[in-house]
């Protein structure tokens, strides 16, 4: 499987097969670049312009708007999870939809913009999961003291912070210095833009994958 990340929250998932990409912005209406991507499947986790612009994507891809429950596109099966986009039950920035689905046998979590602790149930299905992407920016989502329970209670094997400040975003988030502040140095690794991964080479112990946007 191939990862790669297109800034922001927007992610693709990719192999011989289909192409995933998640919560893809326009890039010029956040002050970076936006995404080069053709896709099969375009998940979006809620409405907001800087995760639903699916009209960049290339290709004759099939869109999900917050689509909770289980289903099925093009092969494969996913489960959308409903969630908060704030810490008060949705009355300030409403729902937020957190994808999970596997492709080559890696199980994959995005939390789009997680505002709030999930329920149990929703913690429990998710538990153990080999890729976790966690917007660490707050002021939108989660602050620092309330990612860590989450992360205590789901236990990835890797976490891959999202939705943080990075050179010339224009959305008043910070940056993932105070995230990795909370994870120790040993764990956490610089990949670069995306990477090739396969089951076997998931690292045995758990670590902490910050991409860079080229």
């Amino acid at each position: 499987m191939h990862v790669k990340w297109h800034g922001h929250s927007c992610f693709e998932f990719s192999n011989d097969n289909l192409d995933v990409v998640i919560d893809p912005h326009d890039g010029k209406s956040i002050g970076i670049r936006p995404p080069s991507a053709t896709a099969d499947i375009v998940l979006i986790t809620h409405r907001h312009y800087d995760h639903n612009a699916v009209r960049v994507i290339n290709g004759d891809h099939r869109d999900h708007v917050a689509h909770n429950g289980k289903f099925e596109c093009k092969g494969m099966n996913f489960h959308g999870f409903p969630t908060y986009h704030d810490n008060e039950n949705g009355t300030v920035r409403g729902l937020n939809t957190m994808y999970m689905f596997q492709m080559d046998g890696i199980s994959i979590c995005h939390c789009g913009d997680l505002g709030q602790m999930p329920c149990q149930k929703t913690l429990k299905a998710i538990q153990n999961i080999d890729l976790l992407f966690l917007p660490v920016g707050g002021i939108y989502t989660m602050e620092n003291d309330a990612l860590k329970d989450f992360i205590n209670e789901v236990r990835p094997r890797i976490i891959i912070p999202m939705h943080y400040r990075t050179g010339g975003l224009t959305i008043p988030i910070a940056s993932v210095d105070g995230f990795l502040e909370m994870i120790p140095k040993d764990f956490v690794v610089y990949i670069g833009n995306s990477i090739e991964i396969t089951t076997e080479e998931l690292p045995e112990l758990k670590e902490c994958w910050v991409f860079e946007r080229q």
